[in-house]
């Protein structure tokens, strides 16, 4: 496995506003509580937070998200939408469909999103988003969204509850995939689409 590098996604990412920080952390609860953590009035929006792993991931209704140690892509970002904010399954569905879409472009593969925030690959989950949305006080709010994607999983990286469930892109294409390449990808066009949908 080799480690994401905080370094090479933001040179990769010169000129825009999601990525203009980026943080790697080896072991962390939640990546969204890490942005949260990392969150002043003043911090501009695009922080981006990976970690190799989260010992607490969430998923929708409070679910958990599991989240192999260095097989996925676990991160959050930091944004301060001009949406009400009681929208934010706008967001978690713009989410959705931008990793769908970097899938299906990157890789050649069908991916769907099955709502409200899940892709689905040959009929199994390989990626989800999460939407916390906060007010803040004499600020605009902000809205932290968490991303896993499950890239260089094999069947035994899953439990067994999930292993009928999920799938991963190296399972999918069963091949090597570059993790460091697919997450420069995937923020990119968050980062093209999100101006087009939210920030104007």
């Amino acid at each position: 496995m080799t480690r994401l590098s905080e370094g090479e996604i933001r040179d990769a990412l010169i000129g825009c506003t999601i990525g203009r920080e980026i943080f790697v952390l080896e072991t962390t609860t939640s990546t969204n509580d890490s942005v949260l953590e990392r969150t002043s009035p003043s911090t501009p929006e695009g922080l981006v937070v990976f970690a190799e792993r989260q010992t607490a991931g969430r998923g929708q209704r409070s679910n958990s998200w599991e989240s192999a140690a260095g097989k996925g892509l676990w991160f959050s970002f930091l944004l301060r939408p001009k949406i009400d904010i009681r929208a934010s399954a706008q967001l978690a569905e713009w989410a959705a469909r931008t990793v769908a879409d970097t899938i299906s472009k990157g890789f050649a593969l069908l991916a769907t999103v099955k709502l409200p925030n899940d892709v689905i690959v040959a009929g199994k989950k390989i990626a989800g988003a999460l939407v916390e949305m906060r007010a803040q006080k004499n600020a605009p709010h902000i809205a932290i969204i968490g991303i896993g994607v499950n890239i260089i999983h094999q069947p035994e990286d899953f439990s067994e509850e999930l292993r009928p469930r999920a799938i991963s892109l190296a399972m999918a294409l069963d091949r090597e995939i570059d993790r460091h390449q697919f997450a420069v990808a995937l923020l990119r066009n968050l980062d093209r689409t999100y101006g087009d949908a939210f920030a104007r």
